[in-house]
Order: structure tokens, then C-alpha cells, then sequence
């Protein structure tokens, strides 16, 4: 479900130009902050509507011409492997708990359809209410809602704008290129 938010939201931030007319980048920080400002706004996600089947979100204005969005997460809930491609990015869990599955590892960008990782590699984070994190471009993770009972929701923020979504699927220590997602195929 996807839910078109009011023209400004209350938690929406701006990153201030260096100087006038010029317009930095947010960094992973920015997004961070702003992740974490708007994940404590109670009236923003109180509003976002649950669905016990699926995911549920909406779109928000981000720092700096950022792509943010607030995401519900029904018990049982996730993501699947996927990266944000060329994107840097933050999220923070603002009610329940979500797991992250992370790859440390530095996959290549292009040209390949299956890879098997090294030992390892895997890193789990738990992110409770009030948790998050930042990532770099290429980052392969998984996001998980483990709770069989409770929603979690999160702010997810992305500059650039998501380019492209590549997703995996995982077999052991194979991974999988499977689908590669642009905007249009989730906005």
C-alpha cells in the first residue's frame, strides 16, 4: 500500500546550502539525523496506516533532496536481499524491533549473475526502537521484522534517490542476482 503524504511533513528537514544558491549533497549523517528526528514525531507514525498482511508506506521529503520513506512492517515480515545501488543511505526503527542480515563484503556492481561468498561475511544487527544505522553505496543486506506478534515501523532516507533496486535471492553461501527494480516498478 502506498499512501501519498501532505505536501510537507512535519518532520521533513532541509540541509542547509553552504552557500547561497549552492546545495550540498546530505551525507549518511544528514540521513541518519533526519531518520532519527522523524522517527520520534508519535503523530507522523501513528498516521501511517497497518496492514496485517504486508508492508505498508509512505513517501516523505528528505534532507537535501533525499528520498525518504516510512515503512510498516507486519510480524514476519521482510525484505529479501537487495541493494540501493549507487544510493548511500540510513533507516532507524522508530516502534517494534527490526533485524538487519548484512553482507561485509564489497560485491561487484555489474556483470555477474551468481557469486559464492566467503565465510564469514554475514553480520546480524538488531535494531530496536530508537535504532539505526547508516550504509554505503552497494551495501546487500536484508531487513526483517522477526516479531511473530508486533509491527515494527522505520524512516528509511537515500540520496541519491533510489536509481535501482537489485535484488537477491540466497542458497547457503550462494548468492543470486535476480531482479533489477527502477523507481517505477515501486513508486
Amino acid at each position: 500500500m502506498s499512501v501519498s503524504p501532505a505536501s510537507a511533513s512535519p518532520a521533513a528537514a532541509s540541509v542547509r546550502p553552504a552557500s547561497p544558491g549552492v546545495r550540498s549533497a546530505p551525507t549518511q549523517a544528514d540521513l541518519l539525523a533526519f531518520a532519527r528526528r522523524t522517527a520520534t514525531h508519535a503523530a507522523l507514525i501513528a498516521s501511517l496506516p497497518l496492514d496485517p498482511e504486508g508492508r505498508t508506506w509512505v513517501r516523505l521529503e528528505g534532507p537535501g533532496g533525499s528520498e525518504a520513506w516510512l515503512i510498516g512492517w507486519p510480524p514476519g515480515t521482510g525484505t529479501g536481499w537487495h541493494d540501493h545501488a549507487e544510493s548511500v543511505g540510513a533507516f532507524v526503527t522508530a516502534s517494534g524491533e527490526l533485524k538487519e542480515n548484512s553482507l561485509a563484503a564489497r560485491l561487484p556492481t555489474d556483470g555477474w549473475q551468481t557469486l559464492e561468498l566467503s565465510e564469514g561475511v554475514d553480520r546480524v544487527r538488531r535494531l530496536p526502537a530508537g535504532e539505526g544505522r547508516t550504509f554505503g553505496r552497494h551495501h546487500v543486506h536484508e531487513v526483517l521484522n522477526a516479531s511473530r506478534t508486533e509491527h515494527a515501523i522505520s524512516v528509511h532516507a537515500y540520496h541519491p534517490p533510489l536509481p535501482r533496486i537489485r535484488r537477491y535471492s540466497r542458497t547457503g553461501q550462494v548468492l543470486r542476482l535476480e531482479q533489477v527494480e527502477r523507481p517505477e516498478d515501486w513508486q
